[in-house]
């Protein structure tokens, strides 16, 4: 227990200030902070040591769990039905993404104008779909594909 207490003091700060970008809702979030340490009780036996340090772990079951709070049925932002998911292991991709979020990649991302820098994260960064990530930014579907097709143009740019 006294394992569980010092992570939660070392991530939890970190994880509610990121969640917070994504989610201006602070119930959700704080919800969806509760629920990453009570995952990552239950899962601890499942951590795997590979490199890979445990914050990235713990952010990749953060953000699911933020996802999973949005995508509830009662959430005012999105909506949709969708399953519980099945292990809180991150993947090749997420471990990538965590990776170069502070390198070459993080700083095109922070030159991309607000609005398309947003619906990155959204997407690629946090797994919505455009529908979701046009939901929870409150624009049209069509908005955000274009955003999208736009920031990715931009980053291209920015990373050649």
């Amino acid at each position: 227990m006294g394992a569980l207490r010092l992570l939660y003091l070392r991530h939890a700060p970190w994880i509610r200030l990121r969640l917070t970008r994504r989610c201006a809702d602070p119930d959700v979030v704080d919800a969806a902070v509760q629920d990453t340490f009570v995952a990552v009780w239950r899962d601890a036996r499942n951590y795997r040591e590979t490199g890979a340090e445990a914050a990235a772990w713990i952010w990749t079951i953060a953000i699911r769990r933020l996802v999973s709070a949005l995508r509830g049925p009662g959430h005012r932002w999105l909506s949709g039905a969708v399953g519980e998911d099945a292990e809180t292991v991150p993947s090749a991709e997420d471990l990538v993404l965590l990776s170069v979020e502070h390198g070459e990649l993080g700083a095109a991302l922070d030159r991309l104008p607000p609005e398309l820098r947003a619906v990155i994260q959204a997407t690629a960064l946090d797994g919505l779909t455009v529908r979701e990530a046009a939901s929870l930014l409150g624009v049209a579907e069509g908005t955000a594909k274009t955003r999208l097709m736009r920031a990715r143009a931009r980053l291209r740019e920015l990373l050649a």
